[in-house]
């Protein structure tokens, strides 16, 4: 991965399909990105999970082109791909084969049954003891051809089948989308739900040394074809830490909530505490297609007593209202159990509106965000500075959908004239081409105002440090350029450092 900010985006839902997203990345947006995570263009794109349920991994769904358009993309920006790591969708043709002939398909061994899980039988305990991210068991019964019953594994929904990840169907299964990828341009991969990927009788079965072990082997095997690993994970906060060290690159998922609950309280003292340990191989966002994590700064729920969370129960919660308030209420339409689909440790809500609207608090948090180790992803909705859309929530039923937009190509071009997105690329090409940010980043001590939060990048001989009140909403850049130094208040003012000289 370059060290620059990426776009994170669907190709139909920004730009119709993947030849208008490199029209876009290559137009409008030059410069802005180094590179970009396309989420699933699989077959299909439309499944009962906005594409993370393929039919077939291996293809491109047509309605948005072909290989060749995910080359053509690849040839100009780095691109990331989901390798969908847990399951498949219930229609995928491995598993219909599989329901008409069961224990006889060439594809048995490739679903995870519960048989297979707890050959020694299952109880009440022991069930519950699994980590679920969503109601319910994970399991979905279902009737094969000769009229026999099998309990399948299903984390998700029971459209979306469990793979057998160590089984030799699973790992063929597996790298035969790493062989696609590889050989369509695809240098780094997301591990979708792999945390969920390792059953193991007895246990959570969500990130145990099991599953460690499988990350291990997996990130190995894409490393062999010159693909980079980014593992996705929503868990507690030490974790991700323990992740950092074993693989390429990790989500930093606890920003995002420290971020609002920063600005909200006007106080760093949280923020601060977690820019001292994150790891600094993280991949920083504000949003993403999912919605915005609680879990990532809550306590360990195995042992909360022990390991606190870096927020405690109480502004855990007031964070959560401070969303659904700051939203005027649409944000509780499509959280918990007010809308299907949705993951119980997640708000669903655009990054605007979490902050009300007000557009300088968003772009306060963009610039911690760009400025914080790491690679910066920005998600397409966020990109354009995009509200909730309550009417996609209504029309779906879907909660996530609320900050999942289909931009028609006049919004677009709307949007990019708005001086907030003005701002924020202006922010996102100073953060590509500034050459300090290849060198050494310092977080300035606390002083006696503990709504200030000051950072900056040594390297190069060149200089860029921000400055945030978090109380007052102001931004302070302080940056040399070819020897000379300069100071913005305002982040459209911020050179691209390629043009100077």
């Amino acid at each position: 991965m370059l060290n620059q900010a990426q776009l994170i985006t669907y190709a139909d839902r920004l730009a119709g399909d993947l030849q208008g997203l490199r029209a876009l990345l290559t137009g409008p947006l030059e410069g802005a990105f180094g590179g970009v995570h396309l989420l699933p263009f699989f077959d299909p794109i439309d499944g009962a999970d906005a594409g993370f349920d393929p039919v077939d991994h291996r293809a491109v769904d047509h309605r948005v082109g072909t290989w060749d358009d995910v080359q053509a993309i690849a040839a100009t920006h780095p691109v990331m791909a989901d390798l969908i790591v847990n399951h498949v969708s219930a229609r995928s043709p491995q598993f219909q084969e599989f329901l008409a002939e069961g224990a006889a398909s060439q594809h048995a061994e490739l679903f995870l049954t519960l048989d297979r899980v707890f050959p020694d039988g299952v109880n009440e305990t022991l069930l519950g003891k699994l980590y679920r991210p969503r109601p319910g068991l994970p399991l979905t019964a279902v009737q094969l051809g000769d009229r026999t019953k099998r309990v399948m594994w299903t984390t998700f929904t029971s459209e979306q089948i469990d793979i057998d990840v160590r089984s030799a169907a699973g790992t063929a299964y597996l790298d035969s989308i790493l062989d696609r990828f590889g050989e369509n341009g695809i240098e780094v991969v997301r591990l979708d739900a792999v945390g969920y990927a390792i059953k193991t009788p007895g246990t959570s079965s969500f990130m145990t040394e099991e599953t460690f072990d499988f990350i291990d082997d997996l990130t190995a095997r894409a490393r062999a074809r010159g693909i980079e690993v980014l593992v996705e994970i929503h868990s507690y906060w030490k974790r991700q830490l323990a992740i950092a060290e074993r693989v390429d690159f990790v989500y930093d998922f606890a920003l995002p909530p420290l971020m609002l609950h920063a600005l909200y309280a006007g106080t760093a003292s949280r923020l601060r505490r977690w820019c001292e340990v994150r790891p600094h191989n993280a991949v920083t966002v504000l949003d993403t297609h999912d919605g915005i994590g609680v879990i990532d700064v809550g306590p360990d729920t195995a042992d909360v007593a022990t390991n606190p969370g870096l927020l405690d129960a109480e502004e855990i919660d007031h964070l959560v209202e401070g969303i659904h308030e700051h939203s005027h209420g649409t944000s509780r339409l499509a959280t918990g159990a007010a809308a299907s689909n949705v993951d119980l440790y997640q708000v669903n809500c655009t990054y605007l509106d979490a902050l009300g609207g007000d557009e300088g608090a968003y772009l306060l948090a963009r610039a911690v965000q760009v400025f914080l180790p790491g690679i910066p992803q920005v998600y397409y909705v966020g990109l354009l500075a995009g509200h909730n859309d309550v009417d996609l929530l209504h029309a779906t039923g879907v909660g996530r959908d609320i900050n999942r937009h289909y931009y028609s190509e006049a919004e677009v071009a709307g949007d990019l004239e708005r001086h907030v997105v003005q701002q924020l690329l202006a922010l996102l090409r100073f953060r590509n081409h500034h050459p300090a940010f290849e060198g050494t980043w310092t977080l300035e001590p606390a002083g006696e105002d503990d709504a200030v939060l000051a950072m900056r990048w040594s390297g190069n001989g060149e200089v860029a440090a921000l400055t945030v009140d978090l109380r007052g909403r102001t931004i302070e850049v302080a940056f040399t350029l070819d020897g000379r130094e300069h100071r913005v208040v305002d982040v459209a003012d911020l050179p691209d450092p390629r043009s100077q000289g």
